[in-house]
């Protein structure tokens, strides 16, 4: 079959949803899908409200059935829903009973394979039920670790006649290579319902289908381990943190220096407050590009100055972040060098050396392990745990293509609350 652009539309309102939905249709979009969240936000009547505004259009209801099949088939199918979808890891009863439901009420079912039913011996059982659709779900916390891979879509064309969609991550750039793997219907979400315009978003990829040609994406991707200092250039501290649950960030510190944009990976110093012997020990075990983080307890006296600044800018340090004093400000401004700190002071300590370089730190509710990427600008300065630095800076990237979005809505009219309807997600007492 022709590929077809379904879009997914992740709301949990329905007037955004359809907002979107408009757009996408402008767009050449071919079937709209009632987002789980939606689905869970406003119940059926979602469908319904879609069913009435786009009539001719195909609607697929993201029950994400798992028990109770047939009368959840039964009330999707009744509210204006073509195709209903069914997860495989229900039981086989389940699923052989919303087939038979989708039969009775006119639609169809798409037996959806989320993660933990990625087995091909599953596939030939479920389509031996004979759906009549096959989804292949990459989910949204395994693409937040970098990982899309189109690996198992292959197998499972090469053994079922099913048409099969995929999910996950498509966008211009890569939904050319989803449809090469086997996909008759390309899932997209993010890439359609994050942009600033949904019709453009349509439009590039359907460009991308019919040329059968990648279009590069600077937005609606996944990042991996060689992409993070890209993904530093483009989010802020505030996007960081955000993706973080509101954490990261580290507490009391301000610019005293340049104010810019800097990342880079921890060197940590422990050190009395006024004890400047081990941070300035630290720039000569720094590489290019490090930030060096110093906790002298937030107290004065300075431990770090103009001529420290000097010798970080000669290893071309990225920046340094200091829970403590800071002095010859003036001086650290004319070099234009991002330097952090809890307070200013004349006065310096004594190079006593009492202190430890690469050690964990913990500032307040903060801990830094060294090799832990420090990132500040003009909000301040978070602390992005190496370890989970992949899903951190991807998760950032999906906060700041949803703010793109909300941006855009705006300026077409509205405050921010009433765009999302604040009132209505306050939390109930």
């Amino acid at each position: 079959m022709k590929p077809v652009i379904q879009i997914a539309l992740d709301f949990v309102d329905i007037d955004r949803a359809i907002k979107v939905a408009r757009e996408a249709i402008k767009g050449g979009a071919d079937w709209l899908e009632a987002g789980t969240p939606l689905i869970k936000a406003c119940g059926l009547d979602a469908v319904r409200i879609l069913r009435k505004e786009f009539p001719k259009t195909t609607i697929v209801a993201d029950m994400k059935t798992l028990d109770a099949g047939r009368i959840e088939v039964e009330i999707a199918a009744k509210s204006g829903a073509d195709i209903v979808v069914v997860m495989a890891d229900a039981s086989e009863s389940t699923i052989r009973e919303s087939i038979e439901a989708a039969r009775n009420y006119g639609a169809k079912i798409l037996v959806d394979f989320l993660e933990t039913s990625y087995t091909i011996e599953k596939v030939k059982k479920v389509a031996d039920l004979n759906p009549d659709f096959i989804g292949v779900h990459i989910p949204i916390d395994q693409q937040m670790t970098g990982n899309i891979s189109f690996d198992f879509l292959r197998q499972v064309s090469k053994h079922v006649n099913i048409p099969i969609a995929i999910a996950g991550g498509l966008n211009c750039e890569n939904v050319v290579d989803a449809i090469n793997a086997g996909a008759s219907i390309v899932i997209i979400g993010g890439a359609v319902t994050k942009s600033e315009n949904a019709e453009k978003a349509v439009k590039l990829i359907k460009k991308a289908i019919d040329t059968k040609t990648s279009i590069k994406s600077e937005l609606f991707k996944r990042f991996t381990e060689q992409d993070i200092k890209e993904v530093f250039q483009k989010v802020s501290t505030a996007n960081l943190s955000d993706a973080m649950h509101r954490k990261g960030w580290i507490p009391d510190v301000r610019p005293f220096g340049e104010v810019k944009k800097f990342y880079g990976s921890a060197i940590t110093v422990r050190t009395f407050p006024g004890d400047w012997a081990k941070p300035v020990e630290a720039v000569d075990l720094a590489k290019q590009g490090d930030v060096i983080v110093i906790d002298a307890r937030g107290l004065p006296p300075a431990v770090w100055g103009e001529l420290a600044t000097h010798s970080a800018v000669v290893k071309k340090l990225s920046g340094v972040v200091i829970y403590g004093a800071i002095r010859d400000i003036s001086e650290i401004k004319e070099l234009k060098f991002p330097a952090y700190a809890t307070l200013c002071c004349p006065q310096a300590g004594e190079p006593k050396g009492m202190g430890e370089i690469n050690v964990p730190l913990q500032i307040k509710q903060v801990q830094i392990i060294p090799g832990d990427w420090i990132v500040g600008d003009e909000d301040g300065v978070v602390c992005v745990p190496s370890n989970k630095a992949v899903e951190i800076t991807n998760r950032a990237m999906d906060v700041l293509e949803k703010e793109n979005r909300l941006r855009a809505e705006i300026k077409q009219g509205g405050t921010l609350s009433e765009i999302t309807h604040l009132l209505r997600w306050e939390k109930q007492r």
